[in-house]
């Protein structure tokens, strides 16, 4: 979905013919609320701080506003740039043509390529060309490593992924999820980092109106159970271990026009231009 991405999200990926640091940033768009200001913000900084630029769009030959501008900003840009035409499993592939010539001609793009993330196809050939055009450095994390993101963190982006994902179109882009509490708990004297010990986690759901407060509970509090179900089960994925996830909901009108509230909220303060 566009725009659910808000902070920079760094993930390490290694293999024999390297390492690449990919860093996620939120979408260059058109700023409606101060939130949004701080994701264009993180967006356009990262522009300037990488080695190369992949852009994933979908394939369709319209190209509206919000394309064009991103496209500026990208031709004002030095770093190369890569256009990455994701979901072709959707459509013929005279439709992937036909998207591929209404983007070629509109920014100078190092390279094109459609893929599939979801069935796998061509993102070997993705990675090819990005080999391709990044330069020789340093290997700057050990190769188990995936991510540096906090463990609190990750958390709260999973149960928000999820709220998102359950929720559909029902409630705008305005939740954030906060990690109240995150403490281990010992099990049978185990120390609870290994497999076998619990994790409690204690977690808020904010949204800015009543309205949208009942949907996220859902009837009889459905809604933020399956929440809390699909959430706690890749926590416990991440974390290895068991979790016991507590999950409540709170509306703060109006937050992402809050300063205060949006640093408050996790977001990266050193990103910031308010």
């Amino acid at each position: 979905k566009p725009q659910t991405t808000r902070n920079r999200i760094q993930t390490v990926y290694t293999e024999d013919r390297g390492q690449i640091i990919f860093i996620d940033t939120p979408g260059i768009h058109k700023a409606k609320n101060k939130l949004g200001e701080y994701m264009v913000n993180v967006a356009e900084r990262t522009l300037g701080g990488v080695d190369l630029i992949l852009w994933l769009v979908e394939p369709s030959t319209y190209i509206g506003a919000g394309e064009q501008h991103i496209i500026e900003k990208l031709n004002r840009c030095k770093t190369p740039v890569i256009l990455v035409i994701n979901k072709i499993d959707t459509v013929k592939k005279e439709e992937i043509l036909t998207c591929i010539a209404a983007y070629k001609d509109l920014c100078n793009f190092v390279e094109i390529v459609p893929v599939s993330a979801l069935k796998g196809e061509n993102t070997g050939d993705l990675m090819d060309a990005i080999y391709r055009y990044m330069p020789e450095g340093p290997m700057y994390y050990d190769e188990d490593t995936i991510t540096d993101q906090p463990e609190r963190q990750i958390a709260a982006e999973l149960i928000r992924e999820k709220a998102l994902r359950l929720l559909n179109d029902e409630i705008p882009h305005g939740i954030a999820v906060v990690i109240d509490r995150m403490k281990e708990r010992p099990n049978n004297g185990r120390n609870t980092s290994a497999a076998g010990g619990i994790m409690d986690i204690d977690a808020t759901i904010i949204c800015e109106k009543d309205s949208h407060k009942g949907i996220i509970i859902g009837k009889s509090g459905s809604m933020l159970k399956q929440i809390g179900t699909q959430a706690r089960v890749e926590i416990e994925n991440l974390l290895d271990c068991r979790v016991n996830l507590q999950l409540w909901v709170k509306v703060k009108k109006d937050w992402r026009d809050s300063d205060f509230l949006i640093k408050n909220y996790g977001f990266d303060s050193k990103d910031f231009d308010l």
